[in-house]
């Protein structure tokens, strides 16, 4: 099918990139016009705009935060303006829940459809198609798009018509990751004052008690402290437990563990640790830990 990709960082262009090699069309466009291009010679189109990127009638976001979204769809020739009628903005970021739901209502207002499906997995996982899409809107707009998720990721969840829904589940998921970088230093620098291997613990616990490819592969950058490159960097990580945070607040859920983390990934940044990955946590627990 026929489809617009807009943001062509680490994640998008992996993704944008197994796009074309499933067959589908697309119209690729970046604000560093060279990523778009190193795609042109793989059968994508560059586009000169973000509207441009719109023409398929089938966008696909996968943008930094909350303002790239927003720059990208609201103002003059941006995705609302641009996606004809009956068109779908799918937007796979990390987001807000409060944006989620204002995409949501202003595509609608347009006679747009908005689909929330943001990704588990890093690029390593991007590359190979790998993700986990977990995606929510309107089941017509779902079905048109799922194409799309089967060329980017073995596994899709469908939440169903709230956009929102399929955010705060991405949100949920950051959450249970940052907590576990947060256990695994804590639990790393207790064996290392205990004279036990952090390597021959985390084989134990992972094989008996979580058996996670989650803590398996995080568990092995901790142990061997390969922070780059970065997979996923500690400033965007601070973005996604700020995200967490404000749900959290807006459901009425406190969330104290987040706020651990929060400062320490706040603690983190200011000793120049913010484009290493965020599991480099650990390296400020085993500083306080005299390590």
């Amino acid at each position: 099918m026929k489809a617009g990709f807009i943001g062509l960082g680490n994640m998008g262009q992996a993704m944008a990139r197994n796009l074309i090699k499933a067959g589908h069309e697309l119209t690729v466009y970046n604000r560093t016009r060279s990523r778009a291009h190193e795609l042109a010679g793989e059968g994508a189109v560059v586009a000169a705009s973000v509207a441009e990127a719109c023409a398929p009638g089938v966008v696909m976001t996968m943008l930094a935060d909350d303002i790239a979204v927003e720059e990208a769809t609201f103002g003059k020739e941006r995705i609302l303006g641009a996606l004809p009628a009956g068109g779908v903005h799918v937007s796979c970021s990390t987001i807000s829940i409060a944006l989620a739901r204002r995409l949501a209502e202003s595509h609608i207002h347009r006679g747009q459809e908005f689909v929330a499906a943001p990704v588990f997995g890093r690029p390593l996982a991007a590359a190979v198609a790998k993700l986990v899409v977990v995606a929510a809107g309107p089941s017509g707009a779902l079905e048109r798009c799922r194409p799309l998720f089967e060329a980017i990721g073995y596994q899709l969840f469908v939440l169903g018509s709230e956009a929102a829904a399929a955010t705060a589940l991405k949100l949920g998921g950051n959450f249970l990751i940052a907590s576990m970088l947060e256990a695994l230093g804590e639990a790393f620098a207790l064996m290392r004052k205990s004279g036990v291997s952090p390597a021959q613990f985390l084989e134990i616990v992972n094989g008996l008690l979580f058996k996670s490819p989650v803590y398996e592969n995080y568990g092995k950058i901790v142990l061997e402290e390969k922070f780059q490159p970065a997979g996923f960097t500690m400033r965007l990580g601070l973005k996604d437990v700020r995200l967490i945070l404000a749900a959290g607040e807006g459901a009425g859920v406190p969330l104290p563990l987040a706020s651990l983390i929060r400062d320490h990934l706040i603690s983190g940044i200011a000793r120049g640790h913010g484009e290493l990955d965020w599991s480099a946590v650990s390296k400020l627990i085993a500083a306080d830990a005299g390590l």
